[in-house]
């Protein structure tokens, strides 16, 4: 059963029809659910109306946990769902605004070797109103610096889950957030990273808002990529870049390529040849990632000098690159970590 914060505004005229009252309502309660507020809450609401949306499954969520970076202010989020599950999310401080990163999934199923979220599968999906909470907890968490609107300036759906295979609610999430009446937040400011599902990624240029589209690449050969993302088994490079090429043709948008840095696996200049070689002649921009190392995995990353390294040598050869700001390391800020360490904790004390 949906829950009332995943229903937009034309969903809730209809229920606030079946529960008797005033068209209108429905814009009051999608305002009040962009704000993280529950039915008691409501307080422009009647008595009897919000002891009748208390009733309803409402599909939210509240902070667990959080932990602060003492470098760089860096906030990691465990957010706790109605269902008991637990799921991540990190605020980012930047110059600009706050980046908030958040989930799509309750952990993963795409198996990529380097990272932590996926070590003990897919739990579920999560509902489009459930992703909204934790922007609006986050909102609500952190108070807005002064000249701005929200808290909240940036999201990015690159925390635990694969969004594209959670494709229906997370385009209803962007349509959610990104509604007038409620949060407001610019697809513009807003960026979806896929490891690479082809068919879903055709479809979200065609049906969803805008958005700025990152691609989790980390290898620039299907023979590397193959040994640590199981999904190119299905669609290889050729066709994933085919894909990214049409979207940042169709929507003008430049396209992200994550490409986390590994020891000895692919980032020798021989790599940074191949891979330039690969996105020549595309509006596209490669984001650089030092890997976090996860203690699960027998990755390691490379030295920040060898970053720059391999950053100077895709420059030289005429792409755009940068080396991602290392952030909330102390605070165990990559994906999946905290959760599985509280999760690890339960089991101990059960």
């Amino acid at each position: 059963m949906t829950g009332l914060t995943s229903k937009n505004i034309a969903e809730l005229q209809q229920l606030m029809a079946e529960l008797g009252e005033p068209k209108f309502r429905a814009k009051q309660v999608f305002s009040w659910i962009s704000r993280g507020a529950r039915p008691e809450e409501m307080t422009n609401l009647s008595k009897v109306l919000r002891e009748k949306l208390a009733t309803l499954h409402f599909g939210g969520a509240r902070i667990y946990d959080k932990r602060i970076s003492t470098k760089d202010g860096t906030i990691k989020y465990l957010f706790e769902l109605e269902d008991g599950n637990l799921v991540e999310g990190v605020l980012m401080r930047y110059k600009y605004g706050n980046t908030l990163c958040v989930s799509t999934q309750v952990g993963c199923r795409m198996g990529c070797a380097f990272c932590a979220s996926t070590l003990n599968g897919c739990v579920r999906d999560l509902e489009a109103g459930e992703i909204l909470s934790f922007v609006a907890c986050a909102e609500k968490d952190v108070p807005c610096e002064e000249g701005r609107k929200r808290s909240v300036t940036n999201i990015v759906l690159m925390g635990s889950g694969e969004p594209l295979d959670n494709y229906e609610n997370v385009v209803r999430f962007l349509q959610l957030v990104s509604a007038p009446e409620g949060m407001n937040i610019s697809p513009r400011n807003i960026s979806l990273s896929t490891c690479g599902l082809v068919p879903q990624l055709r479809r979200f240029m065609k049906e969803a808002p805008r958005v700025t589209l990152s691609v989790s690449l980390h290898a620039p050969n299907d023979t590397i990529r193959n040994t640590i993302m199981p999904v190119n088994a299905a669609y290889p490079m050729a066709e994933l870049l085919g894909a990214a090429r049409e979207y940042a043709e169709e929507t003008g948008r430049r396209v992200i390529f994550e490409y986390a840095l590994i020891k000895n696996k692919n980032s020798e200049k021989k790599h940074a040849e191949e891979l330039a070689s690969r996105l020549r002649r595309m509006n596209c921009h490669v984001n650089l990632i030092p890997l976090n190392h996860v203690e699960e995995r027998n990755l390691m990353g490379v030295t920040r000098k060898d970053a720059e390294q391999f950053m100077g040598w895709l420059t030289d050869l005429g792409i755009s690159a940068t080396i991602r700001r290392e952030m909330g390391s102390d605070i165990e800020g990559a994906c999946g970590q905290l959760r599985r360490r509280v999760l690890e904790q339960q089991e101990g004390n059960a």
